[in-house]
């Protein structure tokens, strides 16, 4: 009997394909923001929600800072003083599937009765998907555990076949995780972020504007506090927009206006742009509280899903083999820039620096993406680790320290040394 994957019935049905595509037509999206109006769009209904990381620190600080006096008012209202405590902050990485470690971190960081009440919380791609739980406290742990634990690739993507790489605007269909988050973002949430708002707390994602080649911070506690009737709706957009990986995910849409005119942005993975941030350098924290009286002590805690030390394998002499063998250490060599770019940010304003990330040691079998039996391993080790006290790095690996008789980090995870 003939094999149908081979010779003229592969390539009739394959024209089969093309003339369904064809017909249907191709994906098709509104004009994208003139480069003139870049400054002035804004998404239809919520003015001075996000900042684009090159344009809008005047924005960012001057909300950042109504958030700190947000947060003084509420304190003394309910009986506080003047002071302000210290704040703890929590930056969540890229990473995929991966993100099961900040997830079993989180869970077991609740456990050991030492995690902080964030003041703000920052996410891209998966770790903007465990933001809002993170940031909402350890009574949401159990969401983050179902999630890590109990999906499989078929819960976030669909595949499309190869031709979707011509026809269409990813080879997956991302629609699994959008109900994934529909079903966890509700509207509960949305109020118990707003109600956060209040207090002068903060939850920052980070998606990449594609038109515009620029990272873009959406100060997510502001739509949520808005009380907009599609307030939901844009709250689980830039979700899925952060998450929305290049190539494997279609991009998200987003309607903003300009002048009064209608247009379309194109927003894509977070990590695009940064695997991680806290706030971009131009934003001189320190001394724009201290010239408003808002001084405290700041602690920023760093959990980025992967490991720090690049794995070797060999790769395939195929097109697509070499080209994702080429993403993967451009985002591996991306993330570590990032962590140097904080650490340099929390030394230059005083910020105590903690960073957790797998440890090298974590070998589980990783057969695919999405694979639920690598999940609950790695969300397991998180879990443990941080149960039981976690070894924060003090500094990014193999930084050249000043003081000679402190030993270098040798992997992330396992130095422990502070």
């Amino acid at each position: 009997m003939a094999d149908p994957s081979r010779g003229p019935y592969w390539a009739v049905a394959l024209l089969a394909d093309v003339i369904k595509r064809l017909r249907s037509g191709l994906p098709v999206r509104g004009d994208a923001v003139p480069a003139a109006l870049q400054e002035t769009a804004e998404p239809a209904g919520f003015p001075g929600v996000r900042y684009r990381t090159e344009m809008d620190i005047d924005r960012l600080t001057r909300d950042v800072t109504e958030a700190a006096q947000r947060e003084r008012a509420y304190l003394t209202a309910h009986g506080g003083g003047q002071d302000l405590p210290e704040a703890s902050y929590l930056a969540l990485s890229g990473g995929g599937d991966q993100g099961a470690f900040a997830a079993g971190l989180l869970e077991g960081w609740s456990a050991s009765a030492t995690r902080p009440r964030f003041k703000g919380v920052t996410g891209v791609s998966t770790g903007a998907l465990i933001a809002p739980m993170a940031f909402l406290g350890d009574a949401h742990d159990h969401i983050l555990r179902a999630i890590y634990t109990g999906v499989g690739a078929h819960d976030i993507f669909l595949p499309r076949g190869y031709l979707a790489a011509v026809f269409d605007d990813a080879m997956a269909d991302n629609a699994p995780l959008s109900d994934l988050v529909r079903t966890n973002i509700d509207r509960t949430v949305l109020d118990a972020i707003a109600a956060e708002h209040d207090k002068g707390r903060l939850l920052f994602v980070g998606t990449t504007d594609l038109d515009a080649r620029q990272g873009v911070i959406w100060n997510m506690t502001k739509i949520a506090a808005s009380r907009h009737p599609r307030a939901l709706e844009l709250f689980r957009s830039v979700l899925i927009a952060s998450a929305a990986i290049p190539g494997l995910f279609p991009p998200s849409l987003i309607d903003v206006e300009a002048h009064g005119q209608r247009y379309q942005e194109m927003h894509v993975d977070g990590g695009a742009a940064a695997q991680l941030f806290f706030y971009p350098p131009p934003l001189r924290v320190v001394e724009s509280a201290h010239a408003q009286g808002l001084d405290r002590r700041r602690t920023l805690y760093i959990i980025r899903n992967s490991r720090l030390r690049a794995d070797r394998a060999q790769v395939e002499r195929r097109t697509m083999a070499v080209v994702m063998r080429a993403i993967t250490s451009l985002i591996q060599t991306q993330g570590r820039g990032d962590l140097y770019r904080m650490y340099a940010l929390a030394q230059r304003d005083g910020i105590d620096f903690n960073l957790a990330c797998i440890p090298d040691d974590f070998n589980a079998s990783h057969p695919a993406d999405f694979d639920t039996a690598y999940m609950r391993q790695l969300f397991e080790r998180g879990r443990t680790m941080a149960a039981h006290g976690y070894p924060w790095l003090k500094h990014p690996p193999d930084y050249a320290l000043e003081a000679a008789a402190e030993p270098p980090a040798t992997a992330c995870g396992r130095d422990q040394h502070r």
